[in-house]
């Protein structure tokens, strides 16, 4: 389980709202996650230097207080301080879920990212946004660089399946192009350099570095390396090992790109849509992004993010049944839109009842209907769930006739 470190009064200040730490403790294992661990700043320096209290002369009530929450596997949209406060103050019922748009823009004037043949052998899928007029302070634009690094461990498993790079746009000139090139022919100075690196020099540069090195083996033996360009030949990116130097986001960044390239098409969507979903709560116009269009070489065309909502009808018996707690239709839905899903119910013909689901683009671990029944059980609480036998638990005949002949066994001998 993926475990989240956020500062303790920059969270309460996100909340709205201070606890303690037993009241949020409370908090946490209502909604599904857990606090566990209470830390400080300068602690985790100590512990990361493996210094000693007296050798480091840091204590532990020093610095700022640090909650390391866990969150579930599949939660993407819970990986950083915004993602956790906005589900909690929905959760709390102090925020509705936000509605996620795109940019009305005309096709014709959308950025355009070209993708070239080759690099259907490498790294054949690319995903592209845009975050407009955002504004970032410290802590938040830490957040940033924090939840790329947790959805590259996580969901784009090292790398190999999804690599995220974020750029100022406004150093850049599109339209973008995405290509497979030999890697002498790729040359450029890449992220925290000051020197220009061919990039077959800078597998061996990076072989050293205790944090990139690992993401080598990935594209190091292929004849062509993944490489994208602007309109003016400037290099971006060298998916999956680093960024260029020339497009790096800094605090005063307004316009971010952000590209994705994939093995995993529908992975890449996520991620993509994880990164914009929330962070463009740091925008000018909350809650939209301008999107991208992709173009294949055979003509294919695509436009990114896709931020729609996915409806899915649950029948309220399933859900009920399967809780085991009779529950009204309204009770339901209102349970639903504590979980950031947004319900309301209908009546069959049959006099049967049926919950309407709308999943947002931030939850992509709602699959099945049974997803669905979890979040009305957590949101209603666990604890207050009566204890019954299931009528599944019961042994069938064959296991009963085992058990008989196996507690003969042992009494013979």
């Amino acid at each position: 389980m993926p475990t989240v470190s956020v500062g303790r009064d920059r969270l309460f200040s996100a909340l709205g709202k201070s606890y303690s730490q037993e009241e949020f403790e409370d908090l946490c294992f209502k909604f599904g996650i857990e606090l566990d661990d209470v830390t400080t700043e300068k602690a985790i320096i100590r512990k990361e230097r493996h210094l000693d209290e007296e050798d480091g002369g840091v204590g532990d009530d020093d610095g700022e207080i640090i909650y390391k929450i866990e969150v579930p596997a599949n939660r993407y949209d819970l990986l950083c301080l915004e993602g956790i406060a906005q589900a909690l103050r929905v959760f709390n019922e102090e925020q509705q879920t936000p509605t996620y748009t795109l940019a009305s823009i005309p096709k014709d004037s959308m950025l355009k990212m070209h993708v070239k043949p080759q690099t259907s052998s490498i790294r054949p899928f690319v995903v592209c946004a845009v975050l407009r007029d955002i504004t970032f302070d410290e802590a938040s634009y830490n957040s940033f660089i924090d939840l790329q690094d947790k959805l590259h461990q996580n969901i784009c498993r090292r790398r190999t399946l999804v690599a995220i790079g974020t750029h100022d746009l406004d150093t850049l000139q599109g339209p973008f192009t995405y290509e497979a090139l030999h890697p002498k022919s790729i040359n450029f100075v890449p992220l925290k350099q000051e020197k220009s690196f061919r990039a077959d020099e800078l597998m061996e540069f990076y072989k050293s570095d205790m944090k990139l090195k690992k993401f080598l083996q990935i594209i190091e033996n292929s004849p062509v390396f993944p490489v994208i360009h602007d309109s003016k030949r400037t290099v971006l990116s060298l998916p999956p090992i680093i960024n260029g130097a020339h497009s790096a986001i800094t605090l005063k960044t307004k316009n971010v790109f952000i590209e994705c390239t994939a093995t995993d098409l529908t992975k890449a969507n996520i991620v993509l849509n994880t990164m914009v979903t929330i962070f463009s709560a740091y925008c000018q116009r909350k809650f939209e992004v301008e999107p991208v269009e992709v173009i294949y070489s055979d003509g294919r065309s695509f436009i990114y993010p896709d931020l729609s909502v996915y409806n899915m009808e649950v029948p309220l018996s399933y859900i009920t049944g399967s809780i085991g707690v009779s529950l009204e239709a309204e009770k339901v839905t209102s349970l639903l839109n504590r979980m950031q899903l947004r319900s309301e119910h209908s009546v069959l013909d049959d006099n049967k009842c049926n919950i309407n689901v709308s999943v947002p683009p931030t939850r992509s671990d709602i699959l099945h209907p049974c997803d669905v029944m979890e979040d009305v059980a957590i949101a209603y609480g666990y604890n207050d769930i009566p204890k019954r036998r299931l009528p599944s638990m019961k042994p069938l005949p064959l296991n009963q006739l085992e058990d008989l002949i196996r507690a003969s066994e042992q009494r013979l001998q």
